[in-house]
């Protein structure tokens, strides 16, 4: 069976580079004081389940054996809810690959405060200090906050998962194995940043397959109206103000959500 059989239509998405995500890391920045609309008819749109539209997953805080953690995270749910509106894209995506026998597999969607604060803290300082102890004060600071975007309270700054309109995912193939992307979930290394496979020599099948892989997923999300973080492969939004501002949206839609298990 050939690559094209097998994806299909998908297959030129398998093809198209990611393009240079330096313009994106440079919008990124200060994208939490981007303002959000409270009146937009979204602002107070309800948290819905994933699984309710077919979309699966699991939340890989609430679990225990999940590399680098190795631990339940406080405060984390085992629940994956989004806003309705992302989670219906979701589910968009999974019809268009479910023909190929793939589907999207869910990390993690709503987040608690309470586990934004544990990584960003404590778990992700700590674990940059020992891979480079010079790294302290506002230079770790700023390194924590290229994978941990800062707990608040403050409803005109929040956090992206807090929003609803932030999900972190992968693709599997519905037998249950995994696509490579070329890094673990949650890699805080530059072998997660969304353009890595294109700007190295991809010589070996593992290279070229997370490549592939990783154009594909983009592309899909892409497709859907979303943006993707640019050091992180499997974090994409849409309504957030990460969103707002990367689409170049005048505002954004999501401010803080409650749920309610």
């Amino acid at each position: 069976m050939s690559l094209r059989t097998v994806f299909g239509a998908l297959a030129p998405l398998r093809e198209r580079p990611i393009p240079s995500q330096d313009e994106v890391r440079a919008r990124w920045k200060n994208y939490r004081a981007y303002p959000i609309d409270k009146t937009h008819a979204l602002h107070g749109e309800a948290l819905a389940a994933l699984g309710d539209f077919g979309v699966n997953g699991e939340n890989f805080y609430f679990a225990d054996n999940n590399p680098p953690y190795w631990e339940r995270a406080g405060g984390a749910i085992a629940q994956l809810v989004a806003r309705r509106s992302v989670v219906e894209k979701l589910g968009r995506v999974n019809e268009r690959i479910a023909p190929h026998g793939l589907a999207l597999h869910v990390y993690d969607a709503w987040r608690p405060t309470a586990v934004q604060a544990y990584f960003h803290d404590i778990w992700m300082p700590r674990e940059l200090s020992k891979r480079d102890p010079t790294l302290t004060g506002a230079a770790l600071r700023t390194e924590v906050e290229r994978y941990w975007a800062a707990p608040t309270e403050n409803p005109d700054a929040p956090a992206p998962h807090i929003t609803g309109g932030a999900v972190d995912l992968t693709l599997r193939w519905t037998s249950g194995e995994m696509p490579w992307m070329g890094s673990i979930f949650d890699d805080v290394t530059a072998a997660a940043h969304r353009d890595r496979m294109e700007l190295q020599d991809a010589t070996s099948y593992s290279d070229r397959e997370a490549r592939a892989n990783r154009r594909l997923l983009h592309w899909l999300m892409v497709d859907e109206g979303f943006m993707g973080h640019p050091d992180e492969w499997w974090h994409f939004s849409w309504g957030d103000q990460a969103w707002a501002k990367l689409s170049g949206q005048s505002v954004a839609f999501y401010g803080p959500a409650n749920f309610i298990a």
